[in-house]
Parts: C-alpha cells; sequence; structure tokens
C-alpha cells in the first residue's frame, strides 16, 4: 500500500516536471503568444461555427467575420471610437449600471448606432433568422 502511495506520488511529480519544463520552453520560443501585437477586443458568436471579431493590430481596428472555411473583413473602425465606447462600458460596469450608447450631440443613437458592435441590429437580425428557420 505505501509502496502505491509512493509510486504515485513519484509519477505525479513526473508528470509536473515534464509541464513545468514544456511551459519554460514555449514561453522561451514564444509559442502561445503573439507579443501583443494582435488584441481580440470583442468576440461574438454568430451561429454554430460562425463568429464576428473585432480586433485591434497595432494601431488599426478592425471587424472580421470568421467560419470554419474563412475569414472576412467586414470593416474598420475608428480606434478612438472604439476605446471611448469600452471605456464608458467599463465604468458603467464599474458603477453596478448597464451600460448605455455612448452619446454625443449630433449623433443619435451613440457611437455604435447603426454599426457592427449595435447590440440591438444583431439582435433584431438573429431575431428574424429564427423566425425563417423555424419548421410549421
Amino acid at each position: 500500500m505505501t509502496w502505491m502511495v509512493v509510486r504515485l506520488l513519484l509519477s505525479l511529480a513526473f508528470v509536473g516536471g515534464v509541464l513545468w519544463f514544456a511551459a519554460r520552453l514555449a514561453k522561451k520560443r514564444g509559442l502561445g503568444s503573439s507579443g501583443g501585437l494582435v488584441e481580440v477586443v470583442a468576440h461574438q458568436r454568430m451561429g454554430r461555427a460562425s463568429t464576428v471579431n473585432v480586433l485591434r493590430i497595432a494601431d488599426r481596428v478592425l471587424v472580421v467575420g470568421a467560419t470554419e472555411q474563412q475569414v472576412t473583413l467586414l470593416a474598420e473602425l475608428d480606434g478612438e471610437a472604439v476605446e471611448a465606447t469600452l471605456a464608458e462600458r467599463a465604468e458603467a460596469g464599474a458603477a453596478g449600471r448597464p451600460p448605455a450608447l455612448h452619446a454625443t450631440p449630433g449623433r443619435v443613437g451613440g457611437a455604435v448606432a447603426g454599426s457592427v458592435l449595435d447590440r440591438g441590429a444583431w439582435s433584431a437580425l438573429v431575431g428574424q433568422l429564427r423566425e425563417r428557420t423555424v419548421r410549421r
């Protein structure tokens, strides 16, 4: 019985050592990280195998659609508007209230209204698609 416990502990130590060594080797070679050049700002699943992603690559903000077969550029956004919207959402989340759209004078509906980031537009689209696919 004692020999089994010792063997179990030695096996766990060996596996832990191999994982630690592999992690150090991967970190040394730069595997698993992009060096901060590409950042995923937002990610929204649209279906089983499709997503819409907002990516910040260096100083550009891109909206891309991704499926299993391809990645398509949907839009390029103003980086300052995205930063302002994210800052407002973080501020609203810290205050414990639901985030509001960033309203600026002369712009009805906020900074993201009518854009790819407009949650209401995506909700309406998904609702319409559900209505079309319901079997009757």
